[in-house]
């Protein structure tokens, strides 16, 4: 990635996040880079390329997290337990303003859009791979346990930037707590002599 290239998706990923996509215009964002027009142009013929391509990094750094606590090893739900800690992490982050792909959904509710299409393609694979997590610890059911999972997610990050953060993420990872003590006690009654 080229020096300016880095610089526009640096300003833009800040100013985005922080101000809203409708609100930040391509001038802002040309201003704050240090750029000029042709550079911006050059890199992103439009701004919904600025746009999809501010949500794909956010996309990578949230692989990267997952990645992280996947190669960290544990016992898969020591895994899930350190995806849901990166996710409360961000919450009480200085500057946390909530999901981006939620803020973006909110934004551009049309489906074809491609800022949508974005939102939608970063959320099917988060669920897909906490289903995965979630299947590797033994879940019998783990697409709608992940399912209740991304739900509380999405809860604590919409309530996280509204209030005090600590009593939300501590109400999110005792909710994912819970999933984990439900899995057990399903596979607790599933492994019982019948009576």
């Amino acid at each position: 990635m080229s020096e300016a290239r880095a610089r526009l998706l640096a300003s833009a990923s800040r100013l985005f996040y922080a101000e809203g996509l409708h609100s930040v215009g391509i001038d802002r964002v040309i201003a704050d880079a240090g750029v000029t027009r042709a550079t911006l142009y050059r890199h992103f013929p439009g701004k919904d390329d600025l746009l999809v391509a501010y949500l794909t990094a956010a996309d990578q750094a949230i692989r990267a997290q997952i990645e992280a606590a996947r190669t960290a090893g544990g016992p898969p739900d020591g895994i899930v337990r350190a995806v849901a800690a990166t996710i409360a992490d961000g919450i009480r982050s200085p500057g946390f303003r909530g999901c981006a792909f939620l803020n973006a959904a909110a934004e551009y509710p049309d489906p074809a859009h491609p800022v949508h299409q974005a939102v939608l393609a970063h959320r099917q694979w988060f669920l897909s791979t906490v289903t995965e997590l979630l299947a590797g610890t033994g879940e019998t059911a783990p697409g709608p346990a992940a399912q209740h999972f991304v739900m509380l997610r999405d809860g604590a990050m919409a309530a996280g930037c509204l209030s005090d953060p600590a009593p939300i993420c501590e109400t999110f990872l005792l909710g994912v707590e819970g999933i984990l003590r439900y899995r057990d006690a399903a596979i607790a009654a599933e492994a019982a002599p019948p009576r």
